[in-house]
């Protein structure tokens, strides 16, 4: 495979525009003069909503056996990150041989549009991808990303030209980490809030989001040295200085009481700051003693409480935020109940769902209620005998009943959205499914497997005015997933 000229299936496309991965300057075309289709931008990690969770309405309620219909594809380079969507853009973040790509396409046509380039050496120290971990933030203007070494851009949306970077590496005392960087950025007003993971107390670093200069910096061992811990033998944490106060969170941004706060789950816990100054309003331990392990599943705001969740044996907590705004009272605690690995649980009414699990085998998605963390109902993503089924590939199965290629039958560590009281679900083998969101059980309604998308498939799905979009390592997807019009009856 040439990856210095990406292929373009084409499907609804009759022009191709190559990708080159030798120029340090973006390259450019004309911007779409279409006015953007009916529905709302996914501009940002997870939607709008910061959790996964769609407004958009008069989608397919069910699928034809094969999926969808498919608008295009394009082959991209490899990265954990899921793209996104602006009116007609969608941004991906990726890497190739030496450089990581920010690049720009035609959300109709796939037409790349702009590429922008940097150079990366990181390479993954456990053998996963050496590509951006980190999803795109889109403006009306700028797009920001965070490459896997600490590289902060800002770019101009409608051409990729730089505006301004960042080495977060280089401007702060940045420890190695497990898997380079994987927390994506936020935006309050002009701020851009960034979980650096930077020593001793720059864990999270605020920019100026229109020229890149630092505005504050908070967290770490002014944070956590004499913390309560809960564990046996060491029940308040020692700082030595040489810890990783790394994220795999990604940040997010509430009103609760009147009181503007951003929540940062770090590698030791949560941490609550004020977005303006960053000061902190109070932190709360939360962390595996497992020393190779991490915090990944963002935090997710329910009124006032805030639900977070780590695997490597950590658990869930719900905490409820005190009208001070700088105090909390721990609503409940539970090592087995919820355990993410990285995809962040979705609520809907009083009840929570998300994935459970450290390892595929073994992970299940799960039911609970809020209010008190019980376990409702859990599966593994299929419900029948698998004796039928015989391995095809490492991402699908023959069915020796009918023998035929199915999709594989188990969603492991999967990843979802939510959108008109159903999920999209995204198996780590590229099974993708449609489910009831009901507590009262599990219900699958569609399923279907594209033959681009194969193990590990960990970017969240994308939803954006009635298209659906899917990234594997090296692979990006577009779907329709708008209803067919009704007909006036006579």
């Amino acid at each position: 495979m040439n990856l210095s000229i990406p292929r373009l299936t084409l499907l609804l496309i009759l022009s191709v525009q190559g990708l080159s991965c030798s120029a340090a300057e973006p390259k450019a075309a004309a911007a779409p003069n279409n006015e953007p289709r009916a529905g709302e931008d996914w501009p940002v990690f997870l939607g709008n909503s910061g959790i996964g969770i769609s407004s958009e309405t008069g989608l397919l309620k069910d699928w034809p056996a094969g999926g969808p219909p498919q608008l295009w594809e394009v082959e991209i380079g490899t990265g954990y990150s899921a793209p996104s969507v602006r009116g007609n853009f969608v941004v991906c973040h990726h890497r190739l041989r030496d450089q990581e790509i920010v690049q720009c396409f035609d959300v109709q046509t796939a037409k790349s549009l702009w590429t922008y380039e940097s150079p990366s050496n990181f390479s993954d120290p456990y053998g996963y991808n050496n590509g951006p971990r980190c999803s795109p933030l889109l403006t009306e203007e700028r797009c920001y990303t965070f490459g896997a070494e600490g590289r902060l851009l800002c770019l101009n949306l409608a051409d990729g030209k730089l505006i301004w970077e960042r080495e977060t590496h280089k401007d702060f005392n940045v420890p190695d980490a497990f898997f380079g960087v994987g927390a994506t950025p936020i935006l309050e007003g002009d701020t851009l809030i960034v979980l650096v993971g930077g020593q001793p107390n720059a864990g999270v670093v605020a920019f100026d989001a229109n020229n890149g200069k630092t505005l504050w910096q908070n967290t770490g061992r002014d944070t956590w040295a004499g913390s309560p811990t809960g564990w046996r033998g060491e029940e308040t944490y020692e700082w030595t200085g040489e810890e990783m106060v790394v994220s795999y969170s990604s940040p997010i941004a509430a009103t609760i009481h009147g009181k503007r706060h951003v929540f940062c789950l770090l590698r030791h816990g949560l941490v609550s700051l004020d977005p303006k100054t960053g000061k902190e309003n109070f932190h709360y331990w939360f962390r595996s003693r497992d020393h190779e392990s991490v915090n990944a599943a963002r935090p997710v705001v329910i009124g006032n409480r805030v639900l977070i969740t780590a695997a490597y044996r950590t658990g869930a907590a719900l905490l409820e935020v005190n009208p001070d705004g700088t105090s909390f009272t721990e609503v409940w605690r539970d090592s087995e109940n919820m355990l993410a690995h990285w995809s962040t649980p979705i609520p809907v009414g009083d009840y929570i769902y998300g994935f459970s699990g450290r390892h595929e085998n073994g992970s299940t998605l799960r039911c609970l209620k809020i209010d008190t963390g019980e376990v409702v109902w859990e599966t593994i993503g299929w419900e029948g005998p698998v004796t039928q089924f015989t391995p095809a590939s490492s991402s699908s199965v023959r069915n020796t009943e009918t023998n035929e290629i199915e999709p594989w039958p188990y969603y492991g560590r999967g990843s979802m959205i939510l959108v008109e009281d159903q999920f999209i679900v995204l198996g780590e083998r590229g099974t993708v499914a449609l489910i009831d969101a009901s507590p009262k059980g599990f219900r699958e309604i569609s399923r279907f497997k594209p033959d681009s998308m194969n193990y590990p498939c960990w970017a969240a799905p994308v939803l954006s005015r009635g298209r659906m979009f899917l990234r594997s390592e090296n692979s990006l997807l577009c779907y329709d997933l708008k209803a067919p019009a009704k007909k006036d009856q006579p």
